[in-house]
């Protein structure tokens, strides 16, 4: 079993700044992928970043350039800074952790950003 505990979500003007943590405990194994995930109100949930042991990264166009993923593997944890947070950055983000095709998420935080 894995456990996934996300935190850092709120409430922030148009322009701020937030920072998304998920710490991950149970059988995560040596090698993994973990990242983050949102949905929208009404809207399919979509990719923002991810991240793998080894360091290489995947973002969505949409947060590239304002997003930054990291991870420290000694406390099995992943973190996403945000920047330049725009409106239809609102969405609930869900924590995720990937070992070979098994999939693991949180259970999500609200980011809304006002206008």
């Amino acid at each position: 079993q894995v456990q996934l505990v996300e935190s850092g979500g709120g409430l922030v003007q148009a322009g701020g700044s937030l920072r998304l943590s998920c710490a991950a405990s149970g059988n995560i194994g040596s090698t993994n992928v973990m990242g983050w995930y949102r949905q929208a109100p009404g809207k399919q949930r979509e990719l923002v970043a991810t991240m793998s042991t080894g360091g290489s990264t995947m973002y969505a166009d949409s947060v590239k350039d304002r997003f930054t993923i990291s991870r420290d593997n000694a406390k099995n944890t992943v973190y996403l800074q945000m920047n330049s947070l725009k409106p239809e950055d609102t969405a609930v983000y869900f924590c995720m952790l990937r070992i070979l095709l098994r999939l693991s998420w949180g259970q999500g935080v609200q980011v809304t950003v006002s206008s």
